[in-house]
């Protein structure tokens, strides 16, 4: 088990100008993403979260009828795709909930994809292994977002990010 604190594995930082850069980004990540994977997301309303998971969805063949929205009166929207997608908004809930209470135990560690926004409100440990992306909203609209990597599948999708996915070195950041 990790301690709380504990530096990420890997990191790096990419800008987004636009909302469309940011989809595209998240459905870069689904398409890179192999095996399940918790994703924390965090940042500050209308940061992007939201745009993010909606291009994840759709690299990880979410059919293109199951819109994604944000779970927030929900909690969790579940979607079909090469792999179980769970879009899970803690917005709306207070700093001590229980992840095992609402049954979120099974989704941050089942077969599945979970993107778990306001993920700052769950416990430290609720997902050891994971994928944090911090969004920072700049002057210009554009997104700076943070990705640091817990545990080896959140290494390999930075790696396969960085090879993979057509980011030129003015896109990427290393931190």
């Amino acid at each position: 088990m990790r301690t709380a604190g504990a530096p990420p594995d890997a990191a790096a930082g990419i800008t987004t100008r636009c909302a469309d850069e940011t989809r595209e980004l998240g459905r870069r990540c689904g398409g890179l993403i192999s095996s399940p994977l918790v994703l924390f997301l965090l940042g500050d309303l209308g940061s992007g979260k939201t745009m993010f998971v909606q291009g994840l969805a759709g690299g990880l063949g979410v059919p293109d009828d199951g819109y994604v929205t944000s779970p927030s009166f929900t909690i969790v929207n579940e979607y079909p795709g090469r792999l179980p997608l769970y879009h899970i908004d803690l917005y709306r809930l207070g700093a001590d909930l229980n992840p095992e209470d609402l049954g979120l135990n099974e989704l941050l560690h089942g077969d599945g994809v979970a993107a778990v926004e306001w993920a700052e409100r769950l416990p430290a440990g609720a997902a050891d292994e994971r994928l944090e992306i911090r969004f920072e909203i700049q002057a210009d609209e554009s997104r700076a977002l943070r990705l640091m990597a817990y545990g080896q599948a959140a290494v390999s999708l930075l790696k396969a990010l960085d090879r993979f996915a057509g980011l030129s070195p003015a896109d990427r950041v290393r931190f």
